[in-house]
């Protein structure tokens, strides 16, 4: 593989390491007080969501969300810390690729109709995609430093 500057698992951890600094920026711009104290990040998915056009998503989130808005808060906004901290640091990378691929999906079905969304968690599903496959961690990560995932 020929590259220009860096070579192809340095691509790679850039892609990576751009992944989480995304998923720290999506972290960082939430009002956490608002998520935690008044629950206006699930209330809003809760309106989306029993808005939306395919049963499976409104049951689903009705018997899974619902019940538990505090905790589930807590699991979207820390997930998405956890997410980025794991891929720019490169710790328990394939774990944080996986997992941020399924928050991602998560997300794009629930915000099917709103297209900024859309290319967002598109690329973003993509990009871990990429990551995950071309075992992005064996570069600049605490995985490959002691030896994880090898």
């Amino acid at each position: 593989m020929r590259t220009i500057w860096l070579d192809g698992a340095q691509w790679l951890a850039v892609l990576r390491i751009g992944l989480g600094l995304w998923w720290l920026e999506s972290w960082r711009h939430k009002d956490k007080k608002g998520w935690f104290e008044r629950g206006t990040g699930i209330a809003w998915a809760s309106d989306v969501a029993g808005k939306h056009r395919w049963p499976v998503v409104r049951s689903g989130f009705e018997k899974i969300v619902a019940p538990r808005p505090k905790a589930m808060a807590y699991v979207v906004v820390y997930a998405e810390l956890a997410l980025g901290l794991g891929l720019v640091t490169g710790l328990l990378t394939p774990v944080a690729l996986i997992a941020g691929l399924l928050l991602n999906l998560l997300y794009l079905v629930l915000m099917i109709h709103d297209w900024a969304e859309q290319g967002q968690n598109a690329m973003m599903a993509l990009s871990s995609f990429v990551a995950l496959f071309a075992m992005s961690w064996q570069t600049w990560s605490l995985d490959h430093a002691i030896g994880l995932f090898l």
